[in-house]
């Protein structure tokens, strides 16, 4: 049966569908002797053979669910041309897997990585918004008003941001305070943008959850594979 390239990349774990499909117009993709360069164009997984960089690719056969603690000065990408450490210094398995989502350079916590690509999707695109819930140390307290702002929606980037929930944790005598923060979408540093459109700078910030996924069990630094609870939350999104 045929499918669309881009998805038959992700299914051999060479990266997300979005991403496979930057491959593909940068021109890096050959299907048997012939250069794709195009996003519709289907291969048959039994008969055609698929390189990237003239590489041969195949599907993995073993299917990996990791989550990552990542600590903070690391790239969430499988290489950096700056030199920069990335996720992969931290996780090292035998299948090429890839991060669903991303992590800002400078914050730290929860990435899930995997090499099945219709998985990347259902948490990338899921039927039901998937909460992410991180904690956040920032600059003095929030008034009433501006939880309710944040709560409501806040203007970023010429863009109105979706509910999102927040709460207070402690406050802290050196003008700053600790708030957990759950929102529903991925902007580009979203939290850090919407607090600082209240004037509130983050100093840290740490994603703890998405999802039912959490950080149990997992030390900064390092990662486990996803237990069957979670797998099972995972597959069924």
């Amino acid at each position: 049966m045929e499918e669309r390239l881009q998805k038959y990349m992700a299914r051999c774990g060479v990266a997300s569908r979005r991403k496979s499909e930057q491959y593909i117009l940068e021109g890096i993709v050959k299907v048997n002797d012939t250069v794709i360069n195009e996003l519709g164009f289907k291969v048959d997984p039994k008969k055609d053979k698929v390189y990237v960089n003239d590489k041969l690719i195949e599907p993995e056969k073993d299917k990996v669910y990791i989550v990552l603690n990542k600590p903070e000065g690391y790239v969430t990408t499988l290489n950096d041309e700056r030199g920069r450490k990335t996720i992969l210094d931290l996780v090292t398995v035998d299948e090429r897997i890839f991060p669903v989502g991303r992590l800002d350079y400078d914050s730290s916590g929860l990435l899930f990585l995997t090499n099945d690509g219709d998985v990347y999707n259902k948490v990338i695109h899921p039927r039901e918004s998937i909460g992410k819930t991180y904690l956040a140390l920032i600059e003095g307290d929030f008034s009433n008003s501006e939880l309710n702002s944040f709560r409501s929606g806040l203007e970023i980037d010429e863009y109105i941001t979706k509910r999102a929930n927040i709460e207070i944790k402690e406050s802290y005598k050196n003008n700053s305070s600790l708030v957990e923060i759950t929102i529903y979408e991925g902007k580009n540093r979203q939290i850090r943008k919407m607090c600082s459109a209240l004037g509130h700078e983050v100093l840290k910030l740490q994603r703890v959850s998405i999802g039912d996924i959490t950080l149990e069990n997992v030390e900064e630094g390092s990662w486990r594979y996803l237990n069957e609870r979670e797998l099972d939350y995972i597959k069924g999104l």
